[in-house]
């Protein structure tokens, strides 16, 4: 009787026979039949999906960029915007944006594998396609980073326009823009992918609380790496954050003013946090299909 070492080493190698083109090109026109299916599901539901992906950004800079600094004696209300003076909206451009990409990705990928999972056992619809096992988690990922890009498109005109105070941003680099939101998208998936099949279905509402929050505060999303110099310990504590790579890249792409870590050390972390986290949610999603 196979093992599941045996069973999980089959999904992740195709058989010989199956590295001829023939069933390559079978491979890709499943994988892009999944992908098609995923965003006609998408287009018929895209006002939730802006919602969801609008609703947070758009209440936070309402208040802390545009009601305060309207108001008298603000600087005593919002002392980190007082901290920051005219520049905490453009501290809050990139942040926001990687908020927006975290939370489409893990919306996108662990909420739909709680149901998935479930009692109903959805999943095994989708296995049943002309795809190893393992490339229908990595088409979860790839869908989800979709998302992520188009909600980073959605918030930067909020975080651009609503603010009171102006917003100081350019790209010097277009090529380092896409790379990082590529990465970041993806790293997103990858985050939600592992949640989603390291979570029992039942819990899956309880780690927006109990993870999500907490690495949301502390990775730079509200002020740069760099601020944190005064607290040494938290400023190296929160380097296992993979959303601190993601507010600082895009820190680095659109607002490279502001002080932020250095280029080539965000992109290695991010693609690190891509490979580590993709890893583990390929290894869980076999494990919680085959198992």
């Amino acid at each position: 009787m196979p093992t599941m070492e045996t069973e999980i080493d089959r999904t992740l190698s195709p058989h010989p026979a199956h590295s001829a083109p023939s069933h390559w090109l079978e491979y890709a026109r499943a994988f892009a039949g999944l992908m098609l299916r995923d965003l006609y599901v998408l287009r018929r539901e895209w006002r939730a999906f802006l919602i969801r992906v609008i609703m947070n950004p758009l209440l936070f800079l309402f208040v802390f960029t545009y009601i305060m600094p309207h108001m008298s004696g603000a600087a005593a209300l919002n002392p980190t915007a007082a901290m920051a003076g005219a520049n905490f909206s453009t501290v809050l451009l990139p942040g926001l944006m990687a908020v927006a990409i975290m939370f489409s990705g893990i919306a996108a990928v662990a909420l739909p594998l709680a149901q998935e999972f479930g009692v109903t056992r959805e999943i095994d619809d989708r296995v049943m396609c002309p795809l190893p096992v393992a490339a229908v988690a990595i088409e979860k990922i790839v869908f989800s980073a979709v998302q992520s890009a188009i909600a980073a498109a959605v918030v930067f005109p909020l975080a651009y326009y609503i603010p009171s105070t102006p917003v100081y941003a350019h790209v010097n680099s277009w090529p380092f823009l896409i790379t990082v939101l590529a990465l970041a998208s993806l790293l997103a998936g990858a985050l939600g992918l592992f949640i989603g099949t390291a979570v029992k279905p039942q819990q899956i509402s309880l780690i927006f609380g109990v993870v999500v929050m907490p690495i949301t505060f502390l990775g730079c999303v509200y002020y740069p790496w760099a601020a944190l110099k005064s607290i040494r310990w938290l400023q190296m504590g929160v380097l296992i954050n993979p959303i601190v790579y993601m507010s600082e890249g895009l820190r680095v792409a659109l607002t490279p003013a502001l002080p932020h870590m250095n280029s080539w050390v965000i992109l290695a972390m991010l693609t690190f946090f891509l490979a580590l986290l993709t890893w583990l949610g390929v290894r869980g999603f076999l494990h919680r299909v085959i198992g």
